[in-house]
């Protein structure tokens, strides 16, 4: 476990794992970003999701009459540069509160569009049984190399997993809570 300190606070334990030690709190994005937000952008509040490098921020687009592929496709490209200035200064605003980038996502008529957002190398070492597993998605074509396999590994598992993860996600929420609740050391 990893001991931070500042300003005289001792505290004990994980924010987020020791990259995410002195990143502001964003546990409040959801509530700022619809009050940031014009009211005319999406057909409700946009879902916020946060991790330790990035804000994504996916809104729901008005429907039009005929949504057709093409026609959705060009509603998309059309709010994308026409509330592109203002989504750079929200953004801009977002990022010094939270000291994570922004990525803006649209979805419509069943589509959904991402624009610029992070693709974040990670490190790991692997013996050699979970190397055998990649290396034997990349020689079956399923995947074009060791980090594609391990892209697929983890989306897959996040997909038949999701339940078991919300949970966790939910246990280690309550033990921070507890860690906040308890005796200053």
């Amino acid at each position: 476990m990893r001991n931070t300190q500042s300003s005289g606070d001792r505290r004990f334990g994980r924010t987020g794992g020791w990259q995410q030690a002195e990143a502001p709190d964003a546990g409040d994005a959801s509530e700022w970003f619809a009050g940031r937000l014009p009211d005319d952008w999406f057909t409700g509040p946009p879902s916020i999701e946060v991790d330790r490098e990035e804000i994504v921020v996916m809104g729901e687009l008005h429907p039009a009459e005929s949504d057709s592929d093409a026609a959705a496709e060009g509603r998309i490209s059309r709010f994308r540069e026409t509330t592109r200035a203002d989504r750079m200064r929200i953004a801009a605003e977002a990022e010094a509160r939270y000291g994570r980038k922004v990525a803006w996502g649209v979805t419509l008529a069943g589509r959904s569009a991402l624009f610029t957002h992070l693709s974040v190398p990670v490190m790991t070492r692997l013996r050699q049984p979970e190397r055998k597993v990649l290396d034997t998605l990349v020689d079956a074509g399923v995947a074009r190399s060791r980090a594609d396999a391990l892209k697929w590994t983890v989306r897959l598992a996040g997909k038949h997993s999701e339940q078991w993860l919300t949970e966790l996600r939910e246990a280690m929420t309550k033990v921070d809570d507890l860690r906040t609740e308890g005796p200053q050391i």
